[in-house]
C-alpha cells in the first residue's frame, strides 16, 4: 500500500468517525458527553489534516459520504459508548497501515493518531487490547 493510499484510507476513516460521532454524541448519557465531543473534535483535526496530507501526496482528498452504515443499531447510551470503542478500533486500524506505509514526519504523525485512538478506544470500552491497530483485523 502506498502512502497516498493508506492516507485516503484514513481520511476515509475519519469522516466516518466525524459521522459516527455525531451519533454517539446524540445517545450517549450525560456524564460522557463531553468526553464524545472532545473526540469528535479530535477526529475533525485529523481529518482536516488528512485532507492536506493528501494534497501533499499529489491525491485529491476524498470527501464525505451524505451518511454511513452503523456497525449496529445505537439506541441507548450504552450502544453509544459501544459504537465509540468501535470507531476508535477502526481509525487505529487505518492508522496502523499509514505507519507501514509512510516514513518520515508522516509516520510520526501517523503512530501519534493511532496511539490516540487506541487511549480513546480503552476509555469508552474500558479494557485494552494487545496490539491496538491490529486486533480488530484478528476477528
Amino acid at each position: 500500500m502506498s502512502a497516498l493510499d493508506a492516507a485516503q484510507a484514513a481520511l476515509a476513516a475519519e469522516h466516518a468517525a466525524v459521522y459516527g460521532y455525531g451519533v454517539v454524541g446524540g445517545r450517549v448519557a450525560e456524564e460522557r458527553r463531553a468526553e464524545a465531543t472532545a473526540a469528535y473534535e479530535a477526529h475533525r483535526a485529523r481529518r482536516d489534516a488528512l485532507r492536506r496530507t493528501v494534497r501533499d501526496l499529489g491525491g485529491t482528498p476524498a470527501v464525505a459520504a451524505a451518511a454511513y452504515e452503523l456497525p449496529f443499531r445505537v439506541a441507548d447510551p450504552a450502544g453509544a459508548v459501544r459504537l465509540a470503542a468501535v470507531l476508535e478500533d477502526r481509525v487505529a486500524g487505518v492508522y496502523s497501515d499509514l505507519v507501514r506505509a509512510s516514513g518520515g514526519a508522516l509516520r510520526g504523525e501517523a503512530a501519534a493518531a493511532l496511539r490516540e485512538a487506541a487511549v480513546r478506544a480503552v476509555r469508552w470500552r474500558g479494557s485494552d487490547v494487545p496490539f491496538p491497530g491490529l486486533a480488530e483485523r484478528a476477528s
